[in-house]
């Protein structure tokens, strides 16, 4: 039987003929290889790498720490924390004139805060506390949860924070039907970020935060290189997605540098309300 009688033509037979071509060159396309300029022979294995990867065990779930985690809060104690060095009036750590008299693995005071039945609460009015290690860029995964208190509001129903290196604030605060400044919310950076949306849960249901912290880099002139740079996933939902923070957390005023320590403690705000913590791991970045 003829082309024509097929009903196939002349460029039809034209590009059946490339097609066969091209389909050629797919099929042993793993065995070619590529002239780059200057005569150069590329092949596909020349762009593929090998490297001897750590190996670690996931957790069973998203929640719980894999093999190369360091568990700073598992339902136990508070052995691997003690009391802030960073503590001014109002309890608000952070602020930059303190920076200068942080003393690098000064032991202060045990943490007074209630552990019971694998919760970790805070015990109001006796300040905010700190991990005893020291830690730079770092994935952190921190489980709380906000008390029903319906006679509170705002800023003053549940309120607390994770400070990276005792300086840095993601907000920790009932933002379930509660109104506030969005830049003070739960999972804002604390008036520098607002969340991209509100991810909270009710009041008395456990809540999820996993932040990925870049921290800065100074000259040894003590100039900026790069700021630091956040990433905070909400109950799984994404928040803040690679942000720029100007400088450490401020109440009031704008925030900037000031050249400090490339590691400091993780902290945990006393801001006057019984919030809970549980399941608090990092793994070092």
């Amino acid at each position: 039987m003829t082309y024509q009688a097929l009903g196939i033509n002349r460029l039809s037979r034209t590009n059946i003929g490339w097609f066969a071509i091209l389909s050629c060159c797919i099929v042993v396309g793993s065995v070619c290889s590529v002239h780059a300029q200057g005569g150069a022979v590329i092949t596909p294995e020349s762009t593929e790498l090998y490297v001897d990867l750590a190996k670690i065990s996931p957790g069973l779930t998203a929640q719980m720490p894999p093999s190369d985690a360091t568990v700073l809060f598992d339902g136990t104690d508070l052995a691997k924390w003690q009391a802030m060095q960073l503590r001014v009036a109002g309890d608000m750590p952070g602020i930059l004139k303190s920076i200068a008299d942080y003393e690098p693995g000064k032991v202060t005071q045990p943490a007074q805060w209630k552990v019971a039945d694998g919760i970790m609460t805070v015990e109001p009015g006796t300040g905010a506390i700190e991990t005893k290690r020291h830690f730079g860029d770092m994935q952190l995964h921190l489980e709380w949860n906000a008390p029903v208190a319906e006679e509170k509001s705002g800023q003053g129903y549940s309120n607390s924070g994770v400070f990276f290196m005792g300086l840095y604030e993601v907000q920790i605060l009932n933002s379930y039907k509660n109104t506030t400044y969005n830049n003070g919310q739960a999972s804002s950076v604390y008036k520098q970020h607002i969340p991209l949306v509100n991810a909270s849960r009710a009041p008395g249901q456990w809540q999820s935060y996993d932040i990925i912290f870049m921290a800065p880099r100074f000259s040894e002139k003590g100039s900026l290189i790069s700021p630091v740079r956040l990433t905070v996933f909400h109950n799984g939902v994404l928040v803040q997605n690679n942000v720029e923070l100007l400088g450490p957390t401020t109440y009031i005023g704008a925030s900037h540098y000031t050249p400090h320590p490339e590691k400091m403690p993780l902290a945990l705000q006393d801001h006057g309300d019984p919030v809970q913590f549980r399941n608090i791991w990092i793994r070092e970045l």
